[in-house]
């Protein structure tokens, strides 16, 4: 092989060995920062994975909200209406967080099923659910009894 095209070589070798690198490091840090969706009926069946960071959504049951005396945590219980899911918050809710309303949080799972939120989101208006909320109870054929919502389909 004459020099010139040696040279060749180890150029476009050195270039695609670069962008493997590059490529090779940024789906690693990617595949460290994704916040899977998670419905309460998944969380039960323990599909989702413990200690790891997701996303979990669903209605905050009625009757469901319990506020500490002495902190800012607040423990209640979100539902596809199928199954149900604890979750624990330390923190100031969102203004918009109230029962029968779909929320989505993110925090980990631990060992007893409870996830612990280090951040909740609540829908920002009326007519609003997050997506995943919606998708979870329409396979769950939930959907009717939370529509615009309201639990139970009242207006």
């Amino acid at each position: 092989m004459n020099p010139v095209r040696k040279k060749r070589l180890f150029i476009v070798l050195a270039i695609l060995a670069g962008f493997g690198i590059a490529l090779a490091l940024a789906l690693s840090a990617l595949q460290q920062n994704i916040n899977l969706f998670y419905s309460p009926t998944q969380i039960a069946n323990g599909e989702a994975p413990q200690g790891t960071r997701i996303r979990a959504g669903g209605m905050v049951e009625m009757g469901s909200v319990k506020r500490s005396g002495d902190s800012l945590e607040t423990d209640f219980v979100v539902t596809d209406g199928v199954k149900s899911v604890t979750i624990r918050y330390s923190g100031i809710l969102p203004d918009l967080f109230r029962e029968g309303q779909g929320i989505v949080a993110m925090g980990k799972l631990d060992a007893q099923g409870l996830l612990v939120a280090d951040e909740v989101l609540a829908k920002h208006d009326e007519n609003y659910m997050p997506p995943e909320v919606m998708q979870a109870l329409e396979q769950s054929g939930m959907k009717a009894q939370y529509q615009n919502g309201k639990q139970g389909g009242a207006e």
